[in-house]
């Protein structure tokens, strides 16, 4: 299975900001706004999350992080938390698990918490600047999918080297030995050298 692509993404925001209005539309006749916020930011936070745990390559430990999900969001529900708190709590709970299943390096997960910031900011000022749930998914989940952009390890040596560690060793050696020749041959003279 191969990582997530950037057109995947789009269409999965598209797909949860027309859940999610449709969910906020329909529900707001017989619920509170806030209350509906709050459980369509549990719904497409729960779908997200599975989404990603099926597209990683990681198997390890998907259970365990569906229940300290579910555990978290259940804590979130039942403090009655500001409806920013919930939803910041849920966009963390995003970033941890999609840090934990598709990166190998801090900076790159430190990477995707700055985009998940910017995504965040982004959905605030659309929904503010229009007043729609649908635009306010949207733009939060079209800057999520650009965490397809980030690599998935991140070191000093640049990104066109990724040869594995044994073959980096391998390589490393023949060419001191190979340096090490040169140097040889260039201090031996020449037969026809007389300095």
């Amino acid at each position: 299975m191969k990582r997530p692509d950037f057109f995947e993404g789009v269409v999965v925001g598209i797909i949860a900001s027309i859940a999610g209005s449709v969910l906020f539309a329909t529900l707001t006749w017989i619920m509170f706004p806030a209350n509906v916020l709050e459980l369509i930011v549990t719904a497409i936070s729960f779908a997200y999350i599975v989404y990603l745990l099926a597209r990683s390559h990681e198997k390890t430990g998907r259970i365990v992080v569906l229940t300290g999900w579910s555990i978290v969001a259940t804590l979130a529900w039942a403090l009655s938390l500001p409806l920013t708190l919930f939803v910041l709590v849920h966009v963390a709970l995003l970033w941890l698990i999609r840090s934990l299943y598709f990166y190998s390096s801090i900076l790159s997960a430190l990477l995707d918490l700055g985009l998940t910031g910017f995504s965040l900011a982004a959905a605030i000022w659309a929904g503010a600047h229009t007043s729609s749930i649908f635009l306010s998914i949207w733009c939060f989940f079209l800057v999520q999918a650009l965490f397809v952009a980030i690599p998935t390890r991140m070191n000093r040596r640049s990104s066109s080297q990724h040869t594995p560690p044994e073959r980096e060793n391998t390589f490393e050696c023949a060419h001191r030995s190979a340096e090490a020749a040169l140097r040889k041959l260039s201090t031996i003279s020449q037969p026809g050298d007389t300095k």
